[in-house]
């Protein structure tokens, strides 16, 4: 139990928590906590939000939730509470924020029981007033074009149905049906859909092991969220569909590099040659890579070909951090800074794709590394992007301090402020005009 020194903490959100089968009460007196990394906090009045829309709610079994006396400023752990006058175990509830948000804090939680590994979602720390939810986030971008109220299902089966009469269907073809109707990826909607961006995954393989890794866990820890593609598409295929978005899609991108492959640099050839025989075809859209950026060389290569967007992943500037989480095999840190400057000097739009994290993120050496990084390379835009892990295991797993971090919203003024030129968002953009 710790005292929190905070005012008016009567008016915050009272606290959530779930019984074992997944069902959410707010409690009648503690108020909703949220942890900087690993330290809990009262959340300021400006960092709340009413929760999104199409923001989902989870549960966190064997991990009780960490409420706010507002009578005595003090921290108490709810492990059980009577419901209809029956004990109950108490669980954790988590809010997931829907596209264009970044979360200010993790769920407040005791995890010390818990012998599992959660699936990988961005949970965010969420209470209940007014008779409704509110959470700890910001919305950094809107973009209509990844509003969820665009992708209604209903018409993606028609959808589907006419591509498929119009074009020869393939193995790529038949995956990414899967991930738009299974997955339900926005991007392999869009394929189907006839409009903004659209998926090329093409890598069975990856250089990284990453914690978080989206399409390849080890069995023993959490299922991945992604089908990891088990084929390498030909290149023809690749070319057919791409050309064909391209050419009739409004605001066209087509990316290499989704959740449900590896790492595109380990099929540098195959995009290059596919990259080539696209642009003989059409010079309309934006060909976009998103990439871990661990090969300059291949970069390179691929730039030559025609790219003319990049979007490379960190979870960090400081090399130390970037390694506990990536784990990556033949290459390291400064190889990501060299490709994120050479892309920028052969004339790419070169986005970092940074996955944040409430308490690690937003502590001053991490940003005085970012700031150094952007400096350097003078790159584009920045990308906020919630990093979906397990709370417990990134801060098992990331060295140094874990919190508190002076707030996520704070970091991103000071990042706006000191490079106006700079694009602070969360969605890749189009950059080549017709």
């Amino acid at each position: 139990m710790m005292r929190i020194d905070a005012v008016k903490t009567k008016n915050l959100p009272f606290m959530l928590y779930a019984d074992t089968h997944g069902r959410i009460y707010e409690h009648p007196h503690l108020r909703m906590l949220g942890l900087s990394g690993s330290v809990p906090q009262a959340i300021a009045e400006e960092d709340l939000a009413p929760m999104p829309a199409f923001s989902k709610l989870f549960y966190i079994p064997d991990a009780p939730p960490i409420g706010l006396d507002p009578d005595t400023g003090k921290t108490e752990i709810l492990s059980e509470m009577a419901i209809d006058g029956v004990p109950h175990r108490c669980c954790a509830v988590a809010a997931f924020l829907e596209p264009g948000w970044v979360r200010g804090h993790l769920p407040a939680a005791d995890y010390r029981a818990k012998a599992y590994t959660l699936p990988s979602w961005a949970y965010g720390a969420v209470g209940f007033r007014e008779d409704g939810y509110w959470v700890s986030g910001f919305q950094i971008e809107y973009n209509p074009k990844w509003d969820p109220r665009n992708y209604d299902d209903r018409k993606l089966v028609s959808a589907i149905r006419r591509f498929r009469k119009r074009n020869p269907e393939g193995p790529l073809v038949r995956h990414l049906v899967r991930c738009a109707t299974e997955n339900h990826c926005f991007a392999a909607k869009n394929l189907f859909l006839g409009r903004w961006e659209a998926p090329l995954p093409v890598s069975r393989r990856c250089n990284a092991a990453c914690l978080g890794c989206l399409s390849l866990q080890p069995v023993a820890s959490f299922e991945a969220s992604h089908e990891r593609i088990s084929f390498t598409p030909s290149r023809e295929e690749i070319v057919r569909l791409a050309v064909g978005h391209l050419t009739h899609a409004p605001e066209p991108i087509v990316s290499f590099g989704q959740g449900c492959e590896g790492e595109p640099l380990t099929e540098c050839r195959l995009i290059s040659q596919s990259i080539r025989e696209i642009r003989r075809e059409t010079g309309r859209g934006t060909i976009n890579l998103n990439t871990n950026g661990s090969r300059p060389d291949r970069v390179r290569d691929i730039a030559a070909a025609g790219l003319d967007s990049i979007r490379i992943s960190m979870n960090s500037a400081r090399p130390e951090v970037y390694h506990a989480y990536y784990r990556p095999r033949g290459y390291a840190f400064n190889d990501v800074v060299e490709a994120i400057a050479l892309s920028r000097d052969l004339g790419l739009y070169t986005m970092i794709n940074y996955l944040v994290f409430p308490g690690i993120t937003d502590q001053e050496p991490e940003i005085e590394a970012l700031k150094q990084l952007i400096d350097r390379t003078g790159v584009n835009f920045l990308h906020l992007k919630n990093l979906c892990i397990d709370p417990a295991l990134y801060l098992e797993r990331i060295p140094g301090p874990r919190g508190p971090g002076m707030g996520m919203s704070r970091m991103a003024e000071i990042l706006r402020d000191e490079f106006p030129n700079l694009e602070v968002g969360y969605f890749n953009q189009a950059v080549r005009r017709d």
